[in-house]
């Protein structure tokens, strides 16, 4: 009796194509490989699309936010504000220098490795070249500093500011700014300690930032361990403002 298996490739590796060619199969490591670049490539486009249009994590070099943010924080902001949702006061935002804010400050060197990582959005973006402060005013707010009881008043109304490092005034520095339409006026919680809207009066934009540069509010802090919490908006603090 023949044996057909021969004839038909039974028992062997490979199988028909469609034109009834034989095709190897892949071997366990090819299939591995294959699969590690399918994850890859899959987990480096979806963190792509996330830093473009919803989060981009950021690395916090500077003292200016204390107690708040410290110095090597990571915080993740959410893009979609201002956009969908709204910015308010006292929330902690991201933004673009309007205008040599960031004079004489260095910028950090990265190999091009990672450049890339953090272009794709698994480096944190490294705060130096960005700035983290609070918003204070909205457009149309008239912010002062101080009143007699040495509060900074936000049309007309003191606010008790928790946020501000312990032992620190509101501001040394006397303000009275109303703000123009689609920019805000930020502080440090550090006050003593932060190159803010009040130190910039004489700069592009007159201290004031533009809504259009904010990258977005900070609302977590993921590392290190210790310090991962939410960042959350002291709406108690503004809560008696009116509208402007």
């Amino acid at each position: 009796m023949t044996d057909t298996r021969a004839e038909t490739g039974a028992g062997s590796d490979d199988e028909a194509t469609p034109d009834g060619r034989p095709e190897r199969r892949r071997g366990p490591v090819a299939t591995f490989l294959r699969e590690v670049a399918i994850v890859l490539v899959s987990a480096l486009a979806i963190s792509l699309v996330l830093k473009t249009f919803f989060i981009q994590p950021f690395f916090i070099p500077s003292i200016s936010m204390e107690d708040t943010l410290d110095v090597g924080d990571r915080i993740v902001v959410n893009k979609l504000a201002p956009g969908p949702f709204d910015l308010e006061r006292g929330d902690v935002v991201v933004f673009l220098d309007p205008g040599e804010w960031l004079e004489g400050e260095p910028v950090p060197e990265l190999s091009p490795v990672e450049r890339v990582l953090t272009w794709v959005g698994l480096l944190p973006e490294n705060a130096g070249q960005h700035l983290v402060k609070r918003v204070i005013g909205l457009p149309g707010d008239h912010v002062v500093c101080c009143d007699d009881d040495g509060y900074i008043t936000v049309n007309g109304v003191p606010i008790e500011e928790t946020y501000v490092i312990d032992g620190a005034e509101p501001s040394q520095k006397p303000f009275d700014v109303v703000v123009p339409e689609g920019h805000l006026w930020v502080l440090g919680d550090n006050r003593p300690r932060s190159a803010d809207s009040r130190y910039n009066t004489d700069s592009a934009g007159e201290g004031f930032v533009p809504v259009d540069n904010v990258v977005g509010r900070a609302f977590v802090i993921i590392w290190p361990l210790a310090n991962m919490s939410l960042i959350d908006r002291p709406d108690e603090v503004f809560e008696a403002v009116p509208d402007p």
